[in-house]
């Protein structure tokens, strides 16, 4: 254990003279440890301190050494002592460690779902919690007071740290639920022309069977029941109703267009993030008139905590209005992918029985005209009006 902490050297040591050396060393303030001779060859420890005073007697008495030093701490601080930047990164790290353990460094909010992140953030910037405010500078009794003042929806807010870390714990003001009038008489009709294909009545009573062919505005399910007595009951009609119909829509593209295309002149902004600062690490603005934007953030981590300390890239690629002339081929291409995209968001919860499409073409533009056999819900609630 002393070996590796304190610096320890072993030395062989072989001459004629080789007994007067070991007096001289006993008699010295050279300290030996495991000492003995072995075919006239002297081994010991001594201390790296001592190894000066030992090579001069050495010299004065004729004798070989040969040193040979432990690995202990005591060498490796001695091998590192003129390397300034590690001297200067561990003292950089240690004043880091010291800073971000005094100063806000994260923000972290639970309990909300109505009120946003931004909106609590915003109030608590200007009770002066941000990113970077130190610690022992924030009153949270007084913040939690002004919070649920400041921001409409909290009822309730108790702010709290863990060591660089600020946890802010919220309630919402929990709001009358609206009452809907769901029980308002009303019939359901058909907003189609269509064929039934499926019915289900849950109150109401249904006017037609599956197979008939009902126009829009037909009544399908009536509210207005009357019994044998005469009585007439007034109900709030509930149902699914499905039918097969028709819909024809029209997609049309020019074959002479202007669109913006790259030009291949690209420039990187950087800016640097401190805390809730954003530095630019740049110098003059960009000479694009028109251009797309790419960003990316990089954060600096230490002991593996994100710090608020980042770097933001922003790519900036010119663009140019350009006119093309388009072949058939490209805009039929573009023609049929805005009909895929119609489809997937419009006519996702239908099923498509059949597709029809017809193109008109001139020197100028192509039309698709796309006839659709759908099968969907049909059935549309109309509120009765009684005195």
């Amino acid at each position: 254990m002393r070996n590796s902490i304190s610096g320890r050297v072993r030395i062989n040591a072989a001459g004629k003279d080789l007994y007067g050396f070991i007096n001289a060393l006993h008699s010295c303030s050279v300290k030996c440890s495991g000492q003995y001779v072995k075919k006239d060859v002297f081994y010991a420890d001594i201390r790296h301190c001592d190894l000066k005073e030992t090579k001069t007697l050495a010299e004065l008495y004729g004798i070989e050494l040969t040193c040979a030093e432990y690995a202990s701490l005591s060498l490796r601080l001695r091998r590192y002592r003129k390397r300034f930047g590690i001297i200067i990164g561990v003292l950089i790290a240690a004043i880091s460690a010291l800073y971000f353990s005094n100063v806000v460094v994260t923000i972290e909010i639970n309990g909300n779902s109505k009120v946003s992140d931004q909106a609590i953030l915003a109030a608590l910037e200007e009770l002066n919690i941000k990113k970077g405010t130190p610690i022992r500078s924030i009153n949270f009794h007084h913040c939690e007071n002004q919070l649920r003042v400041m921001v409409q929806g909290v009822s309730w807010a108790a702010i709290r740290h863990t060591g660089n870390r600020v946890v802010v714990d919220v309630t919402e003001i929990v709001e009358k639920p609206e009452t809907e009038l769901k029980r308002i008489p009303c019939n359901i009709v058909s907003s189609k022309d269509a064929r039934i294909t499926y019915t289900t009545v849950y109150d109401g009573m249904l006017m037609h069977k599956v197979g008939d062919y009902v126009p829009a505005g037909t009544l399908i399910v009536t509210g207005v029941t009357t019994d044998d007595t005469g009585h007439s009951t007034l109900h709030h009609a509930m149902g699914e109703i499905r039918g097969i119909y028709e819909e024809t829509l029209t997609f049309t593209g020019e074959y002479n267009t202007d669109e913006a295309a790259l030009t291949g002149k690209e420039e990187t902004k950087r800016h640097l993030y401190l805390f809730s600062l954003e530095i630019p690490l740049y110098i003059g603005e960009t000479d694009f008139k028109d251009y797309t934007s790419e960003v990316s953030e990089n954060y600096l981590n230490l002991f593996g905590k994100q710090l608020p300390i980042g770097i933001k890239k922003e790519k900036l690629s010119e663009t140019d209005i350009k006119s093309q002339t388009l072949t058939k081929k490209e805009l039929s291409d573009r023609l049929m992918k805005k009909i895929y995209l119609y489809e997937k968001n419009f006519l996702h919860d239908k099923k498509i029985l059949d597709r029809k499409i017809t193109e008109t073409n001139n020197d100028e533009a192509l039309t698709y005209t796309v006839t659709y056999q759908l099968e969907g819900e049909i059935g549309i609630q109309r509120e009765i009006f009684v005195k």
